[in-house]
């Protein structure tokens, strides 16, 4: 790295530093329980049994060494605004490229699966509503909150993660109430820890059936990365980023480990309905009359937090974009308040077209597995583009390596492991035939960047 480019990045890019550490603690929080937890899990137990456990805290303790890894790069120069900026420095532009737009697909992707989320779950209450209604609420409202300046945006994840976790608690809570006393459910179940040992048998369908969870539950982790799309607004970042990543391993493990037991000690795995939150069945059974009814707020607070966060993450991955000139330069102006304000708008157009589009395909839930699959393809790309850079990182930068106080643990060994199991992944999505349609049709987006990149982006990137 030469002085010239370590002077590029030291220059101010007007992003405002205005959250703060129990903004970022929150919002790693939330970006590390998706709303796959609350309902996808009753899927990913009736697929793999209480092995699904294993499958959560193995795709946790991978994804911690890529936000640790990413954490070392962005502490080991504070100029670096997200991995945008150090994956083009590391690698050139071309990464830098390529992993901002595929970040802000990724999120425009998951917004659209988000929305029409909130839409079913406003129906809920009022059945007649237009699904078109809440969706236009939701975008301008969070258009609205996240153009007034990031720390209310900052806020507004805090209070939303909050809920997240008073209901995994709550959960929590009672599904031990109901073991201690010995609660037998109308069905004859008693609730016992012994339900989840299932006799000794942790993997009931069989090796198929464990490697089945990972497709479905790697999706819930989508987000676990949001601490370094915010690098560039967080106060005292050398402090409260490392706090922030180095309490993931025991969320990870409270939030789905502990939660998941709970559940499955609860109602046995073979009596989970794959289509029902499971945390609806858990209030239900102690006889809370609106249990239905609380679930599915936090459910809804769930999606629109996870719709939130794209829309911010959306609006600084085309922020960035265009400050290096791989975006149009008017998406790399800052409104008065330090905030994007054409990239939050750009952002927002897209996610209502995106969602005109698939409101209009007849099998809907058919088109949410492939979205989300594709979602989850593409994080895997960024994740893995972010290790790469720190391999490229550890070659070519072995002084600031060195002189890091927050290290990867494992290093360059733990990257390769990494990666090596993101490629297991992309091995079991070929084994379903809906989860195999997404792996083929994802592939059309890269040789679109690449079209754009190589016939105009490349050199307006290279005069920077």
């Amino acid at each position: 790295m030469d002085e010239k480019q370590v002077a590029n990045l030291q220059k101010n890019d007007g992003l405002k530093r205005g959250l703060d550490n129990r903004h970022i603690q929150l919002i790693a929080i939330g970006g590390a329980i998706g709303t796959g937890l609350f309902m996808g899990s009753g899927k990913t137990i009736s697929v793999a049994g209480p092995s699904i456990i294993l499958v959560y805290a193995i795709i946790g303790f991978m994804l911690f060494f890529v936000v640790r890894a990413m954490a070392e790069l962005l502490l080991a120069n504070t100029k670096y605004k997200s991995f945008i900026d150090f994956a083009a420095d590391l690698l050139g532009p071309w990464a830098g490229y390529f992993i901002g737009w595929t970040y802000w697909l990724c999120w425009v992707v998951t917004g659209v699966a988000d929305v029409i989320a909130i839409a079913g779950y406003a129906q809920f209450w009022w059945p007649e509503l237009n699904e078109w209604i809440p969706v236009l609420i939701c975008v301008v409202l969070f258009f609205t909150l996240n153009i007034v300046a990031v720390k209310l945006f900052g806020e507004l994840e805090f209070w939303f993660a909050l809920i997240k976790i008073i209901a995994i608690i709550a959960l929590i809570l009672v599904g031990l109430y109901l073991i201690i006393t010995g609660f037998t459910a109308p069905n004859g179940v008693v609730s016992s820890f012994a339900n989840v040992w299932n006799g000794g048998d942790l993997f009931p369908k069989g090796i198929m059936g464990f490697f089945a969870g990972f497709q479905i539950a790697v999706f819930a982790f989508v987000g676990i990365e949001l601490p370094g799309t915010a690098a560039a607004e967080i106060k005292n970042p050398e402090v409260n980023l490392p706090r922030a990543i180095n309490s993931i391993p025991t969320r990870i493990i409270f939030f789905y480990v502990v939660a998941l037991f709970i559940i499955m000690a609860v109602t046995p795995w073979s009596e989970v309905a794959p289509d029902r939150s499971p945390f609806v069945h858990m209030f239900v059974l102690v006889g809370v009359p609106i249990a239905a009814s609380l679930v599915n707020f936090v459910v809804l607070t769930s999606a629109a937090s996870s719709a939130n966060s794209g829309i911010f993450s959306t609006s600084r991955m085309v922020f960035g974009l265009a400050v290096k000139k791989g975006a149009p330069g008017f998406m790399g102006k800052l409104a008065r308040n330090h905030v994007p304000a054409n990239g939050l708008i750009f952002s927002c157009i897209c996610i209502i077209i995106a969602y005109a589009l698939i409101s209009n395909i007849p099998t809907i839930m058919g088109a949410f597995t492939v979205v989300t699959t594709i979602s989850a393809i593409l994080f895997m790309f960024v994740w893995s583009l972010i290790l790469i850079s720190y391999l490229a990182y550890r070659h070519t930068c072995p002084e600031l390596h060195k002189k890091s106080v927050y290290k990867l643990p494992g290093g360059i060994v733990m990257c390769w492991v990494v990666l090596a199991f993101f490629a297991f992944i992309l091995v079991l999505l070929t084994l379903e035939p809906d989860t195999r349609i997404a792996l083929l049709y994802t592939p059309i987006w890269f040789i679109l960047l690449a079209l754009t990149y190589f016939l105009g982006a490349k050199k307006r990137y290279h005069q920077l």
